[in-house]
């Protein structure tokens, strides 16, 4: 548990990581900039900006307007600029000792929102892929998808990528033709850098194409790595494996044929090297079906196991057989670190998988593991434990009880004689607390501190009456939030907010308060109502979230405008928080968490 400190500001009382915590705290993956954000109202301009996990104690900022300064700050990281004009560019530099710090990189203009009612808001203009004809004669369309970002240039500020969904989009279930898959990157001025075509032979839907953004080796620039299949065509014109292979069946699966990852290059989406894919399809029925829904499901992240550098995880299978490869990316080359396989004999992972995956360093040895659903894989690639659950739709990982020591693990569950839902201890799979099962399937459900007046985490899921503790169970309120989806820090307080669909709210024990509701954008994925990302992406410590608009022309950036007493490092600086923003758009997208509580 990461002991907090109190301090007064104002009369307002915050929770601060302390001082020696903050100096610590190693640097995060990415070497980030300032982030630099002005969101301008009608009272002038309020400039906010990332503290570094490297930024020494009592560290303070010079903040200049257009190269000229106008003040030198310290707490949290803000600074209103009354009256200034909304074309003004704004820069910060770091004060130690009384001598200011060069910029920490090269991109360091601040970015301009422009402030609404209850957010500021920034487009980011897109270039809608052209439709097309499936073989049967079904015309199609795309639409703006799950996002990631990474810093693919180098200079300190993120970029987009972005997945274009065809209308005909098939969960695996479905039989029937898809369009082609599309991934493009954009800088944040809507730039377009790249764009990425999986090819006939890569099947459009949720559980088809999980890809990984990061810098796996070590340039400070990040690369793109995904599944592709012949035809795949990189951001340059190279094409992988067989251009005018076909290896649809007439019912649109895709069970013949090479299965590759590839890693591309950021800056301009080349194709840097390509493997085979494992773990391999083999006999289509040894997953659990024979027409082709089991064998792909897959999932995907990014783990640093080795506990100084990040690898890619890219698993396959849940409900029956499990497989989980770790592969590095060093010196321009794929390299399997290894493979862990559940078999078919019902043990170890075998059916325990879940419709997502987090990675935590769950026994604080400094090496991140792969928390499956029900089951966690060892960072050497062997199963550390299973609970014998089964697989679920929604997990969340982190310190959700923070009077004990470690991490915990809060899963649903889709088997009707398992518990509705579970708490578990992350490292060793005890558990904490088990609901009674409902004899159904519980396809929803959160764990996050979203209410003042229990300590830690709370948790709810679809099919349970109440608010409960995380670290007990016990109901702490009889009326749970209004959404059971994605969570956010929003309002500037230590509490999460709900997010849900296009709007976030504040829960309340009387009723949750609406505090955004997005106009001219939508959700993604149906149902699941999920934003294309949410992310602590820029400006101070709190999250924001990309939404398409709903013509598809845009990726509209949500921003708060609300004040905060809270001085911590970017959440992006923590490395766990970091690789969930990674894994964020596998499979049933969950919100991310960090490896600590607010």
């Amino acid at each position: 548990m990461r002991t907090l400190v109190i301090a007064l500001v104002g009369a307002l009382t915050v929770a601060l990581a302390p001082a020696a915590v903050m100096a610590a705290e190693a640097p995060g993956p990415d070497k980030l900039g300032r982030g630099v954000l002005n969101i301008h109202g009608a009272e002038g301009n309020r400039v906010s900006w990332r503290l570094l996990a490297d930024d020494p104690p009592g560290v303070r900022f010079n903040v200049y307007r257009d190269g000229v300064k106008v003040a030198e700050v310290g707490g949290p990281t803000t600074y209103q600029d009354r009256g200034a004009p909304a074309n003004a560019r704004y820069s910060v530099r770091a004060v130690v000792g009384g001598v200011e710090r060069p910029a920490v990189s090269s991109a360091e203009e601040s970015l301009t929102f422009d402030a609404g009612i209850a957010a500021a808001t920034r487009d980011v203009p897109l270039q809608i892929p052209p439709g097309g004809t499936t073989p049967s004669g079904e015309g199609y369309t795309y639409s703006a998808n799950d996002a990631s970002v990474g810093d693919l240039d180098g200079d300190g500020q993120y970029e987009i990528i972005l997945k274009w969904d065809p209308s005909n989009a098939k969960d695996n279930s479905q039989s029937g033709y898809t369009g082609n898959v599309y991934l493009d990157a954009y800088k944040l001025n809507g730039t377009r850098m790249w764009r990425i075509d999986l090819g006939r032979n890569i099947r459009a839907g949720a559980h088809y194409t999980q890809f990984q953004v990061f810098d796996y080796d070590g340039d400070n620039r990040a690369e793109i790595a995904v599944k592709t299949a012949d035809g795949t065509r990189s951001g340059t014109g190279q094409v992988i494996g067989n251009a005018n292979a076909d290896h649809r069946n007439s019912s649109g699966y895709i069970l013949s044929g090479p299965e590759f990852l590839s890693v591309f290059r950021g800056t301009d989406g080349a194709m840097l090297d390509t493997e085979n894919y494992v773990p391999a399809r083999g006999n289509v029925a040894d997953w659990g079906d024979n027409y082709g829904n089991r064998v792909d499901r897959f999932l995907a992240g990014t783990a640093y196991v080795d506990g100084s550098r990040p690898s890619i995880i890219m698993a396959r299978g849940y409900y029956t057989r499990s497989v989980v490869s770790a592969w590095d990316f060093r010196d321009g080359q794929l390299t399997r670190r290894w493979t862990y396989d559940s078999g078919n004999g019902n043990t170890g992972a075998y059916g325990q998988g879940n419709h997502n995956l987090s990675v935590a360093d769950v026994d604080a040895d400094g090496k991140d593991e792969i928390v499956y659903g029900s089951a966690t894989i060892n960072d050497n690639g062997t199963l550390m434990y299973r609970t014998g659950f089964g697989h679920g739709d929604a997990m969340h990982v982190g310190d959700l009880v923070p009077s004990r020591s470690g991490l915990e693990v809060f899963t649903v569950h889709e088997s009707k004689t398992a518990p509705s839902m579970d708490v578990h201890d992350a490292r060793t799979g005890q558990v904490i607390y088990r609901a009674p099962t409902c004899g159904c399937d519980t396809g929803r459900g959160v764990a996050a501190d979203v209410w003042s007046g229990n300590p830690g985490a709370e948790i709810w899921s679809s099919t349970d009456g109440g608010l409960r503790s995380a670290a007990t169970g016990a109901q702490v309120a009889s009326r749970k939030p209004g959404s059971m989806n994605f969570v956010v820090w929003w309002d500037g307080d230590a509490q999460r907010e709900l997010l849900d669909g296009t709007h976030i709210d504040k829960y309340g024990t009387g009723g949750d308060t609406r505090l955004l509701t997005a106009s001219g954008v939508r959700s993604n994925n149906g149902t699941k109502a999920t934003p294309a990302l949410s992310a602590d992406i820029l400006g101070d410590w709190r999250e924001e979230v990309i939404w398409p608009t709903t013509d598809n022309r845009a990726l509209r950036i949500y921003s708060t405008t609300d004040s905060t007493g809270i001085s911590r490092p970017s959440l992006m600086q923590d490395r766990q928080y970091r690789v969930a923003v990674a894994w964020q758009n596998t499979a049933y997208n969950q919100p991310p968490h960090p490896s600590f509580a607010m």
